[in-house]
């Protein structure tokens, strides 16, 4: 059973869905959406007020203007992306706080936020004040 709670309490630590942190974006300005693919894929379409840090570009040059106290929210495309994933372990090998974002861009869409970008969606759910 203990193991099992250590899991669980791991994942949490580590994850957040898109409800999670449309709602963080709601009550506090300590998280921030990282859209870890390339420039063309961001220019497209991503989460409001997101930035743009390709996992490939991520160094502590790169990274250097960023505020640690913050937690960077790393995101790809989705599930057949692993962008996030090795954006975020980039972020942490340089010090920062780091959640991946479940079902990156394809999940926030799918629970109904809106998305900037080229190709922009005003979404069907709430509108984000982020």
């Amino acid at each position: 059973m203990k193991n099992q709670i250590e899991h669980y309490e791991d994942k949490l630590a580590f994850e957040m869905d898109p409800s999670d942190l449309f709602d963080a974006f709601e009550t506090s300005a300590e998280f921030v959406a990282l859209d870890a693919r390339k420039p063309f894929a961001y220019k497209n379409e991503h989460i409001p007020l997101a930035i743009n840090i390709p996992h490939r570009e991520m160094t502590a040059e790169s990274t250097k203007h960023l505020d640690k106290t913050k937690t960077y929210v790393c995101y790809c495309d989705g599930i057949g992306c692993n962008a996030s994933t090795k954006g975020a372990l980039n972020m942490v090998k340089l010090g920062f706080k780091v959640k991946e974002l479940i079902g990156g861009l394809a999940w926030w869409k799918i629970d109904g936020y809106a998305t900037a970008g080229e190709n922009a969606t005003k979404g069907n759910a709430f509108e984000c004040a982020c």
